[in-house]
This record gives structure tokens, C-alpha cells and sequence, in this order.
């Protein structure tokens, strides 16, 4: 079975997106929100996020 891609409704600060994409690799929300913030500061981020936020749907469910 393949995975799905949803924004978190469980770990979010924001919309989600950080949270959901942690989940999806399987890694650390912290990690992710720190790569996220890295990649805004440098410039161009906020874009991305933002086209994240847009596209990726909210998950429908608590897991």
C-alpha cells in the first residue's frame, strides 16, 4: 500500500504543511519546520509553502 501526502491536522503550527510532510517521510516535525525555516531565510521559501499549502490537502482524519 502507498502513502498519501495531507497536510496534519494533529501536528500543525501553521497549515500543516511541515507536519504533514514530516509524517509522509517519516521523520521529525521539529526537523522538517527547521529545514522549512532554513529555505525562507535563504530566500524563496515563503513561495513554496504557500503553493504547499494551496495543493496539498488536508488530511480527513486523526491518525
Amino acid at each position: 500500500m502507498y502513502k498519501k501526502l495531507y497536510r496534519s491536522r494533529k501536528n500543525y503550527v501553521i497549515a500543516g504543511v511541515c507536519g504533514g510532510l514530516a509524517e509522509y517521510f517519516n521523520i521529525d516535525p521539529i526537523i522538517m519546520r527547521l529545514f522549512t525555516g532554513l529555505t525562507i531565510l535563504l530566500g524563496g521559501g515563503i513561495i513554496i509553502y504557500i503553493i504547499a499549502w494551496i495543493l496539498i490537502p488536508e488530511n480527513s482524519e486523526f491518525n
